[in-house]
């Protein structure tokens, strides 16, 4: 991740500006995203594709994909990008959305890539947490884990061994983490 110093940028300049590439809006500074590895792409639409199939069976919302904007901050505006989404059905607009979405999914996923730093992370986690996400899956590649993250209660982590779990946001859905990491 490359922070370009500059000027505030408001949410409107992101969608105005062509060929700015992948990018997200930090209380109005500009970090440019660099692509994510195999792994990392791999991993997100390993994840999406199990949660995408769920939630339309049971009709429980939408799944977006990574580089789809959330606007969870105003004056300056924050715009981030999960590398999974899911907001419940009745918080899907009901008709066209050309611009980001105002809000936070209910749940973010998001996969490590081997350049992220710890904090920088960490910081994204709770910017989803105090915009109203119930929940973040922070995937790590690299240590075949993930954490789960809820407002108010402890971080758990789970093993290659281990299950996601749906909680009440998602009842009956499970993802086996060998089924994301393979074996």
């Amino acid at each position: 991740m490359v922070t370009t110093p500059q000027q505030v940028v408001a949410a409107e300049h992101l969608l105005e500006t062509p060929g700015l590439g992948p990018c997200e809006l930090v209380r109005g500074e500009l970090i440019m995203m660099t692509p994510g590895g195999f792994d990392h792409g791999s991993i997100a639409n390993i994840v999406g594709y199990y949660l995408t199939g769920f939630v339309i069976e049971h009709g429980l919302g939408t799944i977006t994909g990574a580089e789809t904007g959330f606007q969870i901050g105003h004056d300056p505006d924050t715009v981030r990008a999960p590398d999974v989404g899911f907001v419940r059905a009745d918080r899907v607009p009901s008709g066209p959305t050309p611009g980001f979405f105002q809000g936070p999914p209910d749940l973010a996923v998001e996969v490590l890539s081997p350049g992220d730093r710890a904090g920088e992370v960490l910081d994204k986690v709770q910017q989803w947490l105090d915009a109203g996400c119930q929940v973040v899956w922070l995937i790590d590649p690299q240590r075949r884990t993930a954490a789960v993250y809820r407002v108010g209660e402890q971080t758990v982590l789970h093993n290659k061994d281990d299950e996601l779990t749906g909680g009440d946001l998602l009842p009956g859905f499970r993802l086996r983490l060998a089924d994301i990491f393979g074996g």
